[in-house]
């Protein structure tokens, strides 16, 4: 007799944006003479920029040619994009990481699901709340989370670092007496996403210090998902881990196309995996992940890495950046209209997402259903994000600018 594994049974309910669809959907079917205006899931809606069609047009000539036909990519990806990803993305920032250390992947959703596989099953992982379901629930699918507590929210196993108005929406250091960590507060893994997602916060570069200086210390790794850092601003805020001394021995980064060049229906990300970090047995976690990459995966499409790479020629900077500026618009006009409706919100400053607290203690499913079924505006709850997410709600800035304006209207006089 057939049997599954068990670890995939212990997952409470559907994946939150799965669950969101459904309920979008069930609401549109019944009243389809509403125009419903979507600022819940991450995803992008302005097209490809011209550089970037070009060079897929370009790509796609060259696979109708015998001489210049590509199959398979190698296993970390094609030196093309590999190299420009380090002299475009972090030999401007100081950053010390060589090309055959980038891992080329269809998306950094992928890779931070993916990751935990190198890991054995007993560490611990340590966790923002709120956090992306995904960093939990790939770690639930392998075991290493213990019991689930359906009151509380939380599992059993997991270290929760609470991110909350009082500290900023940031996590603390998980310390213990000794300064470093109780014996069941040290983890064997940390998540960090900055700029976050869902808050929209960020830390400093210095705050960002003490975190690889703690990992370090603990002799932790530290995933470290910046597939947000094409929207930070402001200048203290570093776009990359490998910005801090000693990064190269703990910190793993992975990053998207998806957010910063409009990249979510073509896919394409990449992962860093210093060859400084080894396990306690000397073990090269970079050899570990090239053996389950070339494993698993048979590389990102040719077309699509060819892309990516026109992503950092000058005008394919400049035009990605026109778009993020787009959504950086919106994400202004949503954190300044419902200020000015008298709403707590966060984000939207190095981020394109908006972070509020609900109204009238409602909770963040209540929410959802009234601001859906009142203003037929959808956006995520934010208990879906993890228990201290509750009694709050994420919007994105990902709209039309157009769809926006009237979103914040329609909420701003309900």
């Amino acid at each position: 007799m057939i049997k599954v594994n068990q670890d995939y049974l212990k997952l409470p309910g559907s994946y939150l944006f799965s669950t969101i669809a459904k309920k979008v959907n069930a609401f549109s079917e019944a009243n389809p003479d509403k125009k419903i205006i979507r600022l819940g899931i991450g995803d992008v809606t302005q097209p490809l920029c011209p550089a970037v069609i070009e060079a897929l047009h370009s790509a796609v000539d060259e696979m109708a040619n015998a001489e210049t036909f590509m199959g398979y990519a190698p296993d970390l990806g094609y030196s093309f994009l590999r190299e420009t990803i380090v002299e475009k993305a972090f030999k401007p920032l100081g950053a010390d990481i060589k090309a055959d250390e980038v891992f080329v992947s269809d998306g950094a959703k992928s890779d931070s699901g993916n990751i935990q596989e190198i890991f054995a099953k007993d560490v611990k992982v340590a966790v923002c709340d709120p956090v992306y379901p995904v960093y939990v629930d790939t770690n639930v699918m392998a075991g290493r989370t213990g019991t689930y507590d359906a009151e509380t929210g939380l599992w059993s196993d997991v270290i929760y670092m609470p991110c909350t108005a009082a500290n900023g929406y940031a996590p603390e250091l998980p310390k213990g007496q000794d300064g470093f960590g109780s014996d069941n507060r040290v983890p064997d893994v940390i998540y960090l996403c900055f700029p976050n997602n869902p808050t929209g916060a960020t830390i400093t570069k210095d705050a960002l210090q003490e975190w690889v200086d703690y990992a370090n210390k603990v002799n932790a790794v530290i995933i470290y998902d910046a597939a947000y850092e094409a929207y930070i601003s402001e200048a203290d805020v570093p776009h990359s881990i490998y910005e801090c001394e000693g990064a190269r021995t703990c910190a793993i980064e992975i990053r998207s196309f998806s957010k910063n060049a409009g990249f979510t229906g073509t896919r394409l990300g990449y992962t860093v995996i210093p060859k400084d970090i080894k396990d306690a047995d000397g073990n090269m976690l970079h050899s570990l992940w090239a053996r389950r990459h070339g494993t698993k995966f048979n590389g990102a499409p040719y077309i699509v890495q060819k892309a990516g790479e026109a992503v950092f020629s000058e005008e394919g900077q400049r035009q990605t950046n026109e778009q993020i500026a787009y959504y950086m618009k919106n994400a202004k006009c949503i954190l300044e209209g419902l200020k000015s409706a008298g709403y707590t919100v966060s984000g939207g400053v190095n981020a394109p997402y908006i972070w509020l607290k609900t109204p009238d203690n409602m909770t963040s499913w209540e929410f959802f259903d009234f601001l859906l079924e009142k203003a037929n505006v959808v956006g995520t709850p934010g208990s879906g994000f993890g228990p201290s997410g509750e009694g709050h709600f994420r919007l994105t800035a990902f709209g039309s600018y157009e769809n926006t304006v009237e979103a914040i209207d329609r909420i701003k006089n309900l």
